[in-house]
């Protein structure tokens, strides 16, 4: 029996992925938690700032539906039902927060590929969770 009792998985969709999926299995495949998975999109207008004049709303709609099915096949490996698999479009550490908040999350499990210097200071979305939760964050250490 594990002593989290529902736990947040957050993925980036990236072929490194599988490593963040091995370790909850290896973690979790013999308890009763709960898991839950999740990918962050942020927004198109986000990215570009509105310099784009264009509708960006049928690519974002793309993006969701093949972040979605992806999320799917994740979730097979490790038994999460659909119900509990989520594509949130927004800020990734802000969604992961509220998400946890809001379901009562007591771990949060997300990759990281050990940033050093400038690129730890200008967007490591795992520090960005670890700084911000309420609960327990569990990082992933990614190997090349």
């Amino acid at each position: 029996m594990s002593a989290y009792q529902h736990i947040l998985v957050g993925l980036d969709l990236s072929p490194e992925s599988e490593q963040v999926i091995d370790r909850v299995k290896y973690l979790f495949s013999n308890s009763d938690t709960r898991i839950s998975i999740c990918h962050i999109l942020e927004p198109l207008a986000f990215t570009y700032g509105g310099d784009i004049p264009v509708d960006l709303s049928d690519v974002q709609t793309q993006l969701q539906s093949q972040a979605a099915e992806r999320l799917k096949i994740l979730g097979a490996e490790i038994g999460v039902e659909e119900r509990n698999q989520h594509v949130v479009l927004g800020h990734p550490a802000q969604e992961m927060h509220a998400m946890a908040e809001d379901q009562n999350m007591d771990l949060i499990i997300v990759g990281s590929h050990g940033r050093h210097g400038l690129s730890l200071l200008f967007g490591s979305t795992s520090n960005s969770v670890l700084h911000g939760a309420k609960c327990d964050v569990l990082a992933v250490r990614i190997t090349d």
